[in-house]
């Protein structure tokens, strides 16, 4: 047990999804310690998903490929500035960054061998990373047992004070009254997406049972051309805000919504945290490791298996696995990233979900939709 950490920070340079996911432990911290400042250091423009929120005190980013000056600037920012350094991550950078930040750390460690030898040195305590049957909330909790503090395993969504403002100005419909779905139809990494055939299958759908469909996306030029190309299919029906509004207008969209279909992505586990109906479509990723986190859920174990047909739910969420290609007796999920094993592959198993299955399981998960 330490003593209660005047300054703590709180490292999590990945993706947004990631930095999401450890809003419970922010949470922890800060029952704990309502008093102590804790900062988050996090890769430029991934800090938006912690918007207004009140458990952290300054968000700190960081390039994801800074050069030597930024390197310096860095340093000099947060050397010796904190008691204690609370390290989600078991790469050799986010251990670097918390040795010069604190004068005590925690930490994951993945390697059990000698390469793991100077980060088990530098660190007061650390826990093993597993990266395959431990959820990713449950892995970041896991760093209270070193602290002697209770877990919290609440998901906190972000918030701006004036979304309901920017909604009514975007949206061409009275979104508090008539009933709309939200879809994000593309995420990063081309082996996690869905065929955009299969898209708009479900946005006829939709409209079909009387449902508006409001498109997220990111701001990325490619996204947002996706997005807009999408929503003309139905225009009277559908509506795009892609790379129009941050995390926290995002929150608010999804608490109001009828129900929310998208791919393995940071808003898939925000609409997950936002208690709304989540229909989430997975093909190689590892449920079990990184299946969106029900809103509600308390359990120190994985609420999803490996697989399962033709498909599983927990609380609010809904996961719908792609379909098994024919030619592999057993390869969902095969984390890998796609048939090809890159970012910019396909994955088959995707494309082989029909749009009746998705429509089947969304149907399964908030009734016969009009």
């Amino acid at each position: 047990m330490i003593p209660i950490p005047d300054a703590v920070l709180l490292i999590a340079m990945r993706q947004i999804g990631d930095v999401l996911l450890i809003t419970p432990l922010l949470r922890s911290l800060r029952r704990a310690w309502p008093r102590t400042r804790i900062d988050v250091l996090v890769f430029a423009n991934k800090g938006g998903v912690l918007e207004g929120n009140p458990d952290c005190s300054e968000v700190i980013s960081v390039s994801e490929k800074p050069d030597l000056a930024e390197y310096r600037h860095l340093a000099r920012r947060i050397w010796r500035r904190y008691d204690l350094a609370v390290n989600t991550l078991a790469g050799d950078r986010p251990h670097l960054m918390a040795l010069l930040a604190a004068r005590q750390r925690i930490g994951p460690i993945y390697e059990r061998n000698w390469k793991s030898l100077w980060k088990r040195a530098v660190n007061r305590e650390w826990v093993w990373l597993d990266n395959v049957s431990t959820p990713t909330v449950i892995q970041n909790l896991a760093l209270l047992d070193c602290l002697g503090i209770t877990p919290c395993y609440e998901v906190v969504p972000p918030h701006d004070p004036t979304a309901e403002t920017t909604l009514d100005a975007l949206l061409p419909f009275p979104w508090r009254e008539i009933p709309y779905a939200v879809l994000h139809l593309q995420p990063n990494w081309r082996y996690k997406q869905w065929s955009q055939e299969g898209w708009r299958t479900l946005m006829a759908h939709l409209a079909e049972r009387g449902l508006r469909v409001v498109l997220t996306g990111g701001p990325n030029t490619e996204e947002m051309a996706l997005a807009q190309a999408m929503a003309q299919t139905l225009p009277a029906t559908v509506t795009s805000l892609a790379g129009q509004v941050g995390f926290g207008v995002l929150s608010r969209l999804l608490a109001g919504a009828a129900c929310y279909v998208g791919p393995d992505t940071a808003m898939t586990h925000l609409a997950a945290a936002c208690g709304v109906p989540t229909l989430a479509l997975y093909g190689p990723s590892n449920p079990v490791k990184w299946g969106p986190w029900p809103q509600g859920a308390t359990a120190d174990q994985s609420p999803w298996r490996t697989l399962a047909r033709p498909w599983q739910q927990q609380g609010n969420v809904l996961l719908l696995q792609g379909a098994q290609p024919p030619e592999r007796s057993a390869c969902l999920p095969c984390h890998e990233e796609g048939c090809d094993q890159h970012k910019g592959s396909h994955s088959r198993c995707l494309d082989l979900l029909s749009a009746e299955q998705v429509i089947e399981a969304l149907n399964a998960l908030i009734g016969k939709l009009g």
